[in-house]
């Protein structure tokens, strides 16, 4: 039976019709190909073109997953490129020509941790959960009496890339010489203490407590009390008290330290 039926097969024909569909697959991969290579998207060379001069740290401090999240938000208009502080101002300038947008190049800067607690402030209760300063600071704002004031259980220094972060006597300290100011240490932080300052600044204010002095006092050792004597000593003006801290206008600030030798409770440190 089975004899019968394949020899009653024109298989001429067959191989015609094998033959056109094998064609017809060919001609439909080629056009596939051409359209792949001929038919890309501006978007996508955009993309792949912004992403090439990017640092390519993937540190995450531009609030992205990483630099090609970033390239892509960039090409979108959705991210700004001062967001990336990883990146040299020569590619940024390459970066901004691709996207048609002006560039102005930045001083380059570091981050610090703007607290002095740690030890030196004092517990409102044991804490006995997970090493993470975001899980803690749901409790009550952590265990600190001072609710401004780093918890040290290092979530920055977690995801620092650079590995500049510290802890030390339970609070964070930044490295300025590994330190690429990426921000992924801001990011981190529940509690908002790490800030950028440019890279040559020699002073920095560590404390965030907005309390009055007896408030503070009662809390840490060496928390700013507002007493405004920095800004009075500072000879440039530089440094003004906003809100019972004093804030510092480093395009005024020469250096020459005064504020830090004059402060009382040591809260204005120096970085070098």
């Amino acid at each position: 039976m089975v004899d019968m039926i394949l020899a009653s097969v024109n298989w001429a024909q067959v191989g015609i019709v094998l033959g056109i569909f094998a064609a017809i697959a060919l001609l439909l991969t080629v056009c596939i190909l051409l359209v792949a290579k001929f038919c890309k998207t501006n978007a996508d060379e955009k993309v792949e073109n912004i992403l090439s001069h990017l640092a390519g740290a993937n540190c995450g401090g531009c609030g992205c997953t990483g630099c090609a999240g970033f390239a892509e938000k960039l090409a979108k208009g959705e991210a700004n490129l001062s967001d990336c502080h990883v990146t040299e101002s020569a590619q940024k300038a390459i970066i901004a020509e691709t996207l048609g947008i002006p560039f102005t190049q930045s001083k380059p800067t570091v981050s610090v941790c703007r607290c002095s607690g740690g030890k030196n402030a004092k517990d409102a209760f044991t804490y006995c959960g997970a090493e993470n300063c975001a899980e803690e600071a749901k409790l009550s704002g952590g265990r600190k009496v001072c609710k401004y004031g780093c918890l040290g259980d290092g979530s920055c220094a977690r995801v620092c890339p650079e590995n500049a972060i510290c802890i030390a006597d339970e609070k964070a300290d930044v490295d300025p010489d590994k330190c690429i100011s990426c921000g992924a240490c801001m990011l981190a932080c529940p509690k908002g203490l790490f800030s950028r300052i440019p890279a040559d600044a020699k002073v920095y204010v560590a404390c965030s407590s907005h309390e009055r002095g007896k408030a503070v006092m009662d809390a840490c050792a060496y928390g700013c009390i507002g007493c405004g004597k920095c800004a009075r000593t500072c000879p440039e003006g530089a440094i003004t008290m906003q809100d019972n801290l004093p804030v510092i206008d480093y395009n005024k600030c020469v250096n020459c330290g005064k504020c830090a030798e004059a402060c009382p409770r040591k809260t204005i440190r120096t970085r070098y």
